[in-house]
């Protein structure tokens, strides 16, 4: 029987996902172990230098899970985004087979690094938890949405990076030097009401400060960030999302062709 155009792309998603996991983890001999070593490593060097400073500052709070809801939300957007733009070069080859479309790409590893990094937070998560830091997941409703949001979002910037960058490749590099100053202004290290409330009008209109701290709100009792909107995030991901879309949407038969 014949295939509908979902059931198709299903399928080709499939085969490319896990492609990927072949690709990215096949050939290192800790194998799945090295995505969870990044952030591991990440966090623990950064309780070492500010751990006891950020415990004096923040008395009530874990700093250890303030931190992992900071760090793996903006790997998550950091990877997606990065590893979309080379997406096409990646499976040039593959798209000889028609029913495999660069869009695909895309998902497949989005997809990936949502499924890695979901179970690399389970885990830091528990590890602390373990260690006897204290938290509690009393919106996890809200935390799912922020998450699936997130993903939607960094995946809509890395359409749109992955056809302009089929145009003009010069944007290859200029992603990575976007990319790494917002890890300093998306209050990854920092809490929100930790900066004057003259400066939030800045800092707001950053769709991931609305990720790390509406993340933060979901998972630690008493932490509340005024300023942030689910909404305001959801607006976000649907403008860039429709963006890359639209453009994927003119561009999709030259990317195919040259």
């Amino acid at each position: 029987m014949a295939r509908s155009g979902l059931e198709v792309q299903k399928a080709a998603v499939k085969a490319l996902f896990l492609r990927e996991i072949k690709t990215r983890f096949g050939k290192y001999r800790l194998g799945y172990l090295w995505a969870a070593l990044e952030p591991a490593a990440h966090i623990v060097i950064l309780l070492a230098i500010f751990g006891y400073i950020m415990h004096r500052t923040m008395p009530d709070i874990s700093f250890p899970v303030f931190l992992i809801n900071g760090i793996i939300p903006f790997f998550i957007f950091s990877n997606i985004s990065n590893r979309s733009i080379g997406a096409i070069e990646a499976n040039q080859g593959l798209f000889n087979y028609r029913p495999v479309k660069p869009i695909d790409t895309i998902i497949a590893r989005a997809g990936l690094e949502l499924v890695i990094y979901g179970v690399v937070y389970l885990v830091l998560m528990l590890g602390v938890g373990l260690l006897g830091e204290q938290f509690a997941i009393t919106q996890l409703i809200t935390l799912i949405c922020v998450w699936l949001l997130l993903v939607l979002f960094a995946s809509g910037i890395g359409l749109i990076f992955m056809v302009v960058g089929k145009s003009f490749p010069e944007t290859e590099k200029f992603l990575p030097i976007l990319i790494k100053p917002l890890y300093f202004i998306s209050c990854v290290m920092f809490p929100l009401h930790s900066i004057p409330k003259e400066y939030w009008p800045y800092l707001l209109w950053n769709p991931l400060v609305h990720v790390v701290e509406l993340c933060r709100q979901a998972v630690m009792p008493g932490y509340v960030s005024d300023g942030v909107s689910l909404g305001y995030l959801a607006l976000c991901t649907l403008g860039v999302l429709f963006t890359g879309l639209a453009l994927y949407r003119v561009r999709e038969e030259a990317m195919l062709t040259s």
